[in-house]
């Protein structure tokens, strides 16, 4: 068997990739990332790439469901406000349409609840960011302004659409409800109801005013039912929320097991480096004249 004397260039080999895993190591740690090119994993890349397209959409689906709860919760504040405007309303029909209430009384009354009328008529123009709310899908136009030849007192000026956020991958859900259904509905006509009463007030008219009192108390029953789809979307999103936070844990784990350091396993793996690289130095130095080791 023929022994190759010269050890040269084996020797340089290995201290050539000694060099390199202490480089590819020290950047490792200073990264924190095991793959910092495709070439380091080809394969690990690739899942990294299609996980954070994963992460990209899951957070902005968060952003999504925390915008839409924003919404939401100024539309629910925002009606809670109308039900305790339409009590009171109510209430000063009740006194209106009493048999001692006396005209000059009616009057006064009249006016208390044409301011009330004017405080829904600012809780319908309600906006959030910068969108009105109640408008349907026409978010950018005022929805309701006065309008005293109009038999409900006011003109609708958006539309009857809804509006819908994608909150997790092929599901959308609807965040409002158009105006002209809460606030003008089949099923009770605030609008409507406010404006017949005060025109009762102002004749006198009892039975006007009890016919009127009695439509409001069918407005508010109608206004309650219309809190209810903000309620169940509100929990359809906090449900959805902490499938979205799981879902964040989760990618971020498949992340860390995939481009993580284990910083203590780095710090012993660049130890080891380190000796196999003075060894090598060391045997280096044996078989190589000194000129040519210190021009290497």
């Amino acid at each position: 068997m023929r022994v190759n004397p010269n050890f040269t260039p084996e020797i340089l080999t290995e201290l050539y990739i000694s060099q390199s895993q202490e480089q590819t190591t020290l950047e490792q740690m200073s990264t924190g990332h095991l793959i910092n090119m495709p070439s380091d994993n080809p394969a690990g890349a690739a899942t990294l790439v299609e996980n954070m397209a994963q992460q990209n959409s899951t957070d902005q689906f968060v952003q999504n469901t925390n915008t839409v709860e924003g919404l939401l919760q100024t539309a629910d504040s925002t009606l809670s406000s109308l039900v305790e405007a339409l009590n009171q309303a109510i209430s000063l029909g009740v006194q209106g349409g009493s048999s001692t209430a006396g005209q000059q009384n009616q009057q006064q009354i009249a006016q208390q609840v044409q301011g009330i009328q004017a405080q829904v008529l600012q809780l319908a123009n309600t906006s959030y960011e910068g969108n009105y709310i109640f408008a349907g899908t026409d978010t950018t136009t005022v929805p309701f302004t006065a309008n005293s030849s109009a038999p409900d007192g006011v003109t609708y000026n958006g539309n009857n659409n809804t509006n819908t956020v994608e909150i997790a991958e092929g599901r959308t859900v609807p965040i409002n409800v158009p105006g002209s259904q809460i606030f003008q509905g089949s099923g009770g006509d605030v609008m409507g109801s406010l404006q017949q009463l005060v025109t009762a007030l102002q004749s006198g008219n009892i039975t006007s005013i009890d016919n009127a009192t009695t439509q409001l108390g069918t407005a508010l029953n109608y206004v309650s039912q219309q809190r209810v789809f903000y309620g169940n979307v509100m929990d359809q999103l906090t449900s959805n929320q902490s499938v979205l936070q799981q879902e964040q844990v989760n990618l971020q784990s498949q992340q860390n097991s995939v481009d993580g350091v284990n910083m203590a396993q780095a710090a012993t793996n660049l130890s080891q480096e380190q000796v196999t690289q003075n060894a090598t130095l060391a045997a280096l130095a044996k078989v190589i004249p000194v000129t040519l080791l210190n021009y290497l």
